[in-house]
């Protein structure tokens, strides 16, 4: 694993732990991306039915 340096740890300081919120950020994305990908289809406002259309 990664072994802290002085000057990660003066970054750290500094700016915050980048790489955390990044990786924090991007496990949030992906768990609302995940829940948007198991939903039905949902019809469009209207009231018109959903028509997937067919692949060519």
């Amino acid at each position: 694993m990664f072994q802290e340096t002085p000057i990660y740890s003066r970054l750290v300081a500094e700016r915050g732990d980048v790489p955390q919120l990044v990786r924090g950020e991007a496990e949030r994305i992906q768990r609302d991306l995940g829940r948007l990908i198991a939903l039905p289809p949902q019809p469009p406002a209207g009231g018109q039915p959903y028509h997937p259309r067919p692949a060519h």
